[in-house]
């Protein structure tokens, strides 16, 4: 187990060590998304099973009434250049290189600020994701990165894109969604039912992030992992005025319809929560 954790901390986008004694090598691992078409959107089909799904966990009716999946655009065949893009999430360990580096600000919000985003959980919850002195909260080294701005994620990018020498972008909401549901449109990563044992969420989960890729058997057909459950994540695509698409649902969220690829809504670019996070994309397959 202790060999596993240790190789899938390597895989999670972690720095490894060039050298004892050394500054550590920066290492991405990223998966390879083939040019080509897929199948985006949903149809009446899954937004029903979703529904479903959301009210069979929490006992209500709420998504359907507030139709959160109805702004799903139909199901069509869209087709995408080859990229490539991080296999989970970027962590708080592979943003820590990025806040020494910089000076950028630490991943940090006040009790005032928080309460002024009318978000539902407490400050009590979010002090466990604060960082403190530049650093990120111990034992969450592994954990993906939150609290972070839509402008925190591009700077993030172009950072990282000057230190290796490729450019790396938020991706667009279509280059997110094929790489997470694969060519066929299945409903989740792993096909068309839902298991709660393949990906973090309030179902089963801690009701908290855990380490990236912690998932093996959550994994979409093109081998990216946390597609599902555990954070949202940023994507370039806009949603009106100010706000930008996320995507995949979190490890707050139980049923889990929202945590479908195809699901998108929006958040104001400057929120900082504890439920979003960053992942990259390349162009191109190298």
């Amino acid at each position: 187990m202790k060999a596993w954790l240790t190789a899938l901390a390597l895989a999670a986008c972690l720095p490894c060590w060039a050298q004892a004694g050394q500054r550590p090598a920066l290492s991405i691992a990223t998966v390879t998304i083939p040019a080509g078409p897929f199948i985006a959107g949903s149809d009446r089909a899954e937004r029903e099973a979703a529904y479903r799904l959301d009210e069979a966990a929490y006992g209500h009716r709420a998504t359907r009434k507030g139709r959160w999946y109805e702004n799903e655009p139909a199901r069509h065949d869209m087709t995408l250049a080859a990229f490539s893009i991080m296999k989970t999430p970027v962590t708080n360990a592979l943003y820590a290189r990025f806040i020494r580096a910089t000076g950028h600000a630490a991943p940090f919000i006040s009790a005032k600020a928080w309460a002024a985003q009318g978000l539902a959980h407490p400050y009590a919850r979010v002090r466990g994701y604060l960082w403190t002195s530049g650093k990120p909260p111990r034992g969450r080294e592994r954990h993906p990165a939150v609290l972070v701005t839509h402008a925190d994620a591009e700077a993030f990018a172009r950072w990282l894109s000057a230190k290796t020498g490729r450019t790396w972008l938020l991706p667009t909401e279509a280059q997110w969604e094929k790489a997470m549901r694969g060519t066929d449109g299945r409903m989740f990563p792993w096909g068309g039912t839902f298991d709660a044992a393949k990906l973090n969420s309030a179902d089963a989960g801690p009701f908290s992030t855990m380490p990236a890729g912690s998932f093996p058997a959550g994994a979409s057909p093109f081998g990216a992992l946390d597609g599902a459950g555990q954070v949202y994540e940023w994507t370039a695509t806009p949603y009106g005025a100010g706000r930008f698409v996320v995507k995949g649902g979190s490890w707050d969220d139980k049923g889990c319809g929202v945590c479908r690829p195809a699901a998108r809504h929006g958040r104001p670019e400057g929120q900082r929560h504890i439920l979003i996070g960053i992942r990259l994309v390349r162009s191109g397959v190298q």
